[in-house]
This record gives C-alpha cells, structure tokens and sequence, in this order.
C-alpha cells in the first residue's frame, strides 16, 4: 500500500486553502467591468401579474437593465425543465406545468422571479428592483398538502394540482390489504416528513460573461454539476449552443443537493451578459433570497400499515404518501418522491409483499427537490418508525424485532420487492456492533437513575438502508431519467512523473482532492504529494454528470480507477521492451514494472518518461504521452447500511429534550479515508438531528413563508448535539466498483431522525411529529396525562 494510500486518515490537502481563507468561491470572483444583478421576487404566494413598470425605473442612476418575463418570452428562451419523467398507475405521463424563467402572467410563490434588474454597483441595482412597480391581483392560495387536491389551481394548464399518481410493488389490486386482513396483527400510523431549507454555508450565486470575439459565454456558478449546468442551459434554455457556453463551479460552499439544480439566475444573467457590452453581470443571493427561492427539501404526509404474523414475522407493508413538489416541478425533483423513497421501503428486511402509492401534487409554495439523503432519509423514516411501534405493539424488544425481520447476510444477491437488488450486506454485525458500543442491556439503570432526577430517559434504534452511487444509466433509464448517470475521468502524467487527476465530478466540502489522490497514489505507486485533482471547470474537464447521492467516489472513482489501469497496461508494454521481456510477464507494484521472478525493473517515472521521449520505442508500440481516460457506468447502485441507537433525557416540566448519546455504526464497504468518512457522518448527524429536533419550514395560510430567517428557522446549534460515537465494521464490500465502496455522504442525516424520534417516544411514551420541540414535547406529555 502507498504510504497514504486507501486506507490511509490522511489530512485533507484541500484545507490548507480553506481554512485559511484562500478558497476561491464565486462571490470571491470580481471581473474587469463587472456589474450586478438583482431579482425583484413576487411578495404573493399566487397573483396575476397585472403590469410591470419598468420605465420608472429604467433612467435610475446606474441602471443598466431591467427584464421581465415578457422579455425573456420575446427573447424566445426556454423554460426550466424537471428531468426526470414519472408515470401514473394509469400510464399517463407527469403533468408538468410550465416554469418560465421570469414569471409569465402569474407568480405561484412568494419568492418567485419577476423581473431582473441590472446596474453599475449593487446598491443601484437594489434600489431600482426597490423602486420597480409591480401591480398583482391576489389569487386565492393552495398550501396545505393535505387539502391541497381541493384546492386553487396552482397551474390553470394542468387542470388540477395532482402531479402523478404513482404506484410501486405489489400492486394487485387489493392483494395487500388481502395479506394485511389475514395477519395476525396489523400496526398503523401516520406521519409527518418535515419540510426543510437547505443552509450551505455560501450562498447561490452566478457571473455570467459574454466573450464577443469568440461568441462565446462563460458562467461562474455554484454547482454541484457544472456539465448538467452547461446541458440543460444550452439544451432547454438555449442561452447558447452547448460548445460556446462554458461552466465552472469554482470552490463551492456545500450543496447538500440544492446546487445540483439548474435554477433562473444562473441563465439569466449569463444570457444577459451579452446584452451589456460585454461586462460581466455578477448575481449573488441574500440569506432571506436563499429561504424563499432555494429548493426545500422532505415535506411528506404518509400512512402505514404493517402485518405480522403470529410469530413476530412481517407479511406485508403499505404506504401511501403525499408529496409537496412546491409550485414548480425542479430539476429532479419527480424522482425523490418515488424511485429515491419506494424503492427503499424494503428497508434492511425480508418483507414478503410492499405497496406504495405515492401521490405528488403542486401547492403554493416554494419548490421542493432533492435534499442531503433525497427520499432515502424519507423512507427510512417511515419504516423505522412503523417498526418500532410495531415492536412497542407485540410486546417486543425493537431490536430483536429487527433482527428477528433482518435479510439474512446469507442471502444475498438479495432481490426487494420493490425493484432493488440489494449485492451485500451483513445487518445484525451492525447491529450487535452498535448495542455493545451503546451498552444496550445497561439503559435500564441508566433510566432508573434519570428517574430518579425526575428526568424522563429513552433510547431509540435506527436500521437504515440507502441506494447511492446513483446509477446504472439502463437501469435509471427505465425509470424515467433523461441523461445517463455514468462518470468519467481522465489521468494524466507530465514529463516529469506529476498526475494531474481530471473528473468530472465535482467537490463542494467533501474531499475529492483528498480521497481520489489517495487513490491514485495507491493505484498507480507516486507519491500523494505528486498528484492534483481538477475538477469544476467544463473546458478542462471531461464530461461528468456531477455529484450527488454519493456518487463521486462509487462512479466517478471508478472511472478514476480504470483510467489507472489503461496507464498500468500501457507501461507495461513499455517495460517488456525495455526490460526485454514478455508483456505476459511484467507485473506491477508499489509503482515498479518487474519481470516477474527477477529483480529487473524500472520505475512508473522511468516509464512515463520513455513514452514522452519515445527514442527508444519502436514506432507503433504504443503511443507515445501518458495519459489515459475512461467512463464508468456500473451495473447496480452500491447499499450503505448501518444501525444507530440513540439515548435521550427529557425534562417533563420544559419537554426539552437533551440527546445523551449517539452512536452511528455503518457498513461503508471498503474505506479510501476513514477520517473524511467520519467527518462526513458528523455532518449527516447534525442534518438529521436538527429535522428532528429544531428545523421546520412553516408556511402561513396565505402562502407566506414564516420561518425565512434564523430568527424563524432554527438550525442546530453545538449545544444540541452530543459528542458522536462513529464507527464502520470491517465492511461488506460493494461489488459493483472494484474498490469495494458503497457512500457515506448522505447516511447521517438518515438513519439519525427515526432513531431520535424513537428514543424520544420511548422516553415519554407517545410519538410526536418532528421537530420534537420542547412545546410539542411537552403538550403531548400533558395530554397524556389528561
């Protein structure tokens, strides 16, 4: 193994330039003449757009531009897209509403765009967007998901605000509830999946230029995706022809899903760049802009049943939910709900018969799409809540419940009901991993002594599944995607024996430079220090599909991986001729060609060298440079799993609930970097424990977003969260990559919701919707005193 090759905790080489200060974001970027952009959005969840004034406001000092939707449909650009397609149980295809770039005619939000608004500095253009009349005609308003299918019509072309209605399983008609009539018992509940804002610590922004000389527009934006961004913007939107519009997404400050998404501003000012004399139009949004218009995430209704038999055994499960898309269908935002959510309602057991019915619909609200886990932490919620009131309900510990339920980890290939086909896994090891580290059998005494303080102390469990590494392109194919979710990469040595690493995935906080030089080094034999990761930028790199669902290292290192292995065969045909030996016969190791059962050898560096100065090679070996690329598109997703217990204390006279412990125990399969793991977990946890516990995107009766600031919107602080205790088990290894990863990006945020909420129902004896707030805590305990 390389010194700091997989395996390795090597310190993160990105941190250097971030914590010092010298990240460059984009709104770190100034251009020569550069001018701003600011968007007047819609106060009204739903209006008629009566008139816009722009002359009132078109000779304000600085002002430059101001555009609206009549402009941009006179400029005959595009709508935004949702690019994934979902069908009805009937076969009729998703009705997707138009979602023009500027509000045309009506605005369905409060938030939504309605003019943008160009001008020398910043303070000019925010003043005229100020000043910019507007005059709307209220429309009455549709905001709750559960009257929502009743209510105003949030798109007058749809007909009515249900989206699809999707089914998936076994979908027979009344077969499960026929398998449900003949259990011996049957547990139901309803639950709430909160509605969410993403809060990245840099906000979205986008500089759009326009190169005249070259008819050619560059964009600066913060993407996970920046060849999707050039895709859609050049495809859909036609700001330009796809080889005269360049993307780069400089160093991003966390996405968390909501910059995978191609929003307006990105293309407006990149399209509008060409209308100011070639100066650069720089947009950069307000933390209260990213409340309202950043795509939310979760916000779900569901109802479930589960069956059992006589002995515990689970015979079947039916969900049926409804899903809040917001006012606009967003870039993937079809797929979360259904094939990110039903797939994964198999959980970690051998239920026999699944149903899901997933119903989407429009409301007046802003737009909802994936976010950190994107229908994974959905599902999981559902069915380890179900199962643990199930366990509550027959008298049952919840984790022998589990287990007695578990896949066993001989039966793997493991195919779901629901259309999934597990590859491996080994859930009671973590399980029993995570009851000893929790010390399980030892909480009575713990409840006892917190009894004894007049505290009320619970402890929750938390099996969870997820699919990452979202891919194969055949398979999501079939299911509704519109592009292929391969990856690809290139690796290339200079004369001199440095890597240069180009991907097309993209990093936003989560260590690439890092993870996927390790990999290389490891690979390939050099040095860590040698090699550079490039990635971000569509001129330089080769074409990728992006980051997301934990992908970039199941995929995009794959590809990686393969473009190594190109440049180990080519050296070796090197190396047979200068060694005067067999290709058969070289073997190669820790960076050395070797005939094999001798000490004849020469370096990779000796070897990179020959081929860029190919004086010794006969003409037609092989071609002379080093530099080999490969795409990677493989053949099932990978299945991270794990177990996490959760202990609680809560004060019955406040309902403030403290978090006592956490414990995270996950099979990552093979692990490139145990430390940026760990931190990765770290990260997903506090995501997961602030739904459960303090965050909730509420909005008011006529539409208007209550919780757009952290005044409202209350993230977790450090206090609200405990020292984790993370750890991995040795690890089934995946075995749809050759590296044997699977995905840690997204299992915190998780598998921690259900495992809080479950501690805290065990601790007060009823359930109550996320956040578990110390007022809804302590209500529910006063009502159950009543």
């Amino acid at each position: 193994m390389a010194e700091k090759g997989i395996g390795a905790s090597v310190p993160r080489k990105e941190d250097q330039r971030f914590i010092t200060g010298r990240g460059r974001y984009t709104d770190d970027i100034n251009q020569r003449g550069q001018v701003h952009a600011v968007f007047v959005r819609s106060p009204h969840a739903h209006a008629k757009v009566v008139s816009v004034d722009k002359a009132a406001v078109e000779n304000m000092p600085g002002v430059i531009g101001v555009f609206d939707g009549t402009d941009i449909a006179a400029a005959g650009l595009g709508t935004l897209i949702c690019g994934w397609m979902v069908h009805s149980r009937d076969g009729s295809p998703m009705k997707a509403g138009p979602h023009p770039l500027l509000a045309q005619g009506k605005v369905r939000y409060v938030g939504d765009r309605v003019a943008m608004v160009i001008a020398e500095t910043y303070a000019q253009a925010k003043d005229a967007a100020e000043a910019l009349e507007v005059e709307y005609a209220e429309l009455p308003v549709s905001v709750d998901l559960a009257k929502t299918d009743a209510g105003p019509l949030v798109h007058d072309e749809v007909g009515n605000n249900l989206i699809y209605d999707w089914v998936l399983g076994n979908v027979e008609e009344g077969a499960i509830d026929k398998t449900l009539a003949s259990s011996a018992h049957v547990t139901t509940i309803e639950l709430v999946n909160n509605r969410l804002v993403p809060n990245a610590m840099e906000p979205r922004a986008a500089i759009g230029s326009y190169d005249s000389g070259l008819d050619q527009f560059t964009c600066f934006v913060t993407s996970q995706n920046p060849h999707v961004h050039r895709l859609v913007m050049s495809a859909f939107i036609q700001v330009a022809p796809e080889h005269k519009l360049r993307v780069i997404g400089p160093d991003v400050g966390g996405g968390f899903g909501s910059k995978i998404f191609i929003y307006g501003e990105e293309c407006l000012v990149t399209w509008a760049s060409k209308f100011t004399d070639g100066r650069p139009v720089k947009w950069v949004a307000e933390r209260s802009e990213s409340f309202l218009s950043d795509c939310h995430g979760r916000d779900h209704i569901s109802v479930a049943k589960l069956g059992t038999d006589a002995d515990g055994n689970v015979t079947a499960l039916k969900v049926e939910t409804k899903a809040n898309i917001g006012a606009y269908m967003s870039t993937f935002s079809s797929s979360v709900p259904t094939y990110l959510y039903g797939t994964l309602l198999a959980g970690q057991y051998k239920t026999p018969e699944i149903f899901c019915n997933v119903k989407a619909y429009y409301t007046n609200t802003a737009p909802v799409d994936a976010y950190r886990g994107a229908g994974r932490p959905e599902a999981s919620f559902l069915l380890e809540t179900l199962f643990n009131q199930a366990a509550v309900e027959l008298g049952k510990d919840p984790a022998e419940f589990r287990r007695q339920n578990f896949i066993p980890k001989d039966a793997f290939p493991y195919a779901t009901p629901v259309a999934l086909t597990y590859d491996t896994g080994d859930y009671e090891a973590t399980l029993d991993a995570a009851l000893k580290v929790a010390d399980y059998a030892g909480f009575p005494a713990r409840k006892a002594e917190s009894g004894a303080r007049g505290k009320l102390r619970g402890i929750g469990i938390s099996c969870y599944i997820e699919a990452c590494g979202i891919a194969p392109s055949a398979v999501v194919g079939s299911l509704g995607a519109g592009v292929g979710l391969w990856e690809s990469a290139k690796v290339r040595f200079s004369h001199t024996g440095k890597v240069q690493v180009l991907t097309g995935t993209h990093s936003h906080g989560q260590g690439h430079e890092t993870t996927f030089s390790q990999l290389v080094a490891e690979k390939l034999g050099v040095p860590y220090e040698d090699i550079e990761v490039i990635h971000g930028d569509t001129e330089k790199t080769p074409v990728g599909m992006g980051t997301y669902g934990s992908r970039s290292l199941a995929v995009g290192g794959e590809a990686i991986a393969r473009s190594c292995d190109k440049i180990i065969e080519k050296g070796k045909k090197i190396a047979a001729h200068l060694l005067e030996a067999s290709e058969a016969d070289i073997e190669f190791r820790d960076g050395n060609f070797t005939v094999a059962g001798t000490d004849r050898s020469k370096s990779i560096g000796e070897i990179v060298f020959e081929a860029y100065v190919p004086h010794h090679i006969p003409q037609g070996l092989v071609e002379p440079g080093m530099e080999e690329g490969a795409f990677f598109d493989p053949p099932n997703f990978t299945y991270p799993s794990g177990t996490y217990v959760c202990e609680v204390e809560v004060d019955p006279e406040t309902g403030v609930t403290t978090i006592e412990r956490l414990v995270a125990v996950d099979d990552f399969g093979n692990v490139i970097n145990p430390m940026i793991v760990e931190g990765q977990v770290h990260g997903g946890l506090a995501q997961g424990i602030g739904q459960a516990l303090t965050e909730s995107a509420v909005y008011d009766e006529a539409g208007q977003l209550l919780t757009g600031s952290y005044m409202d919107y209350c993230m977790p602080r450090a206090d609200n969260v405990p020292s984790f205790e993370v750890h991995t088990t040795s690890g089934t290894a995946c075995t749809s990559n050759s590296l044997g990863v699977k995905g840690c990006g997204e299992a915190g945020a998780i598998g921690s919701p259900p495992a809080v909420i479950n501690a805290i129902t065990n601790a007060i004896g009823v359930r109550v919707e996320m956040p578990a707030t110390p007022q809804k805590v302590w209500q529910a305990l006063q009502q159950a005193a009543e």
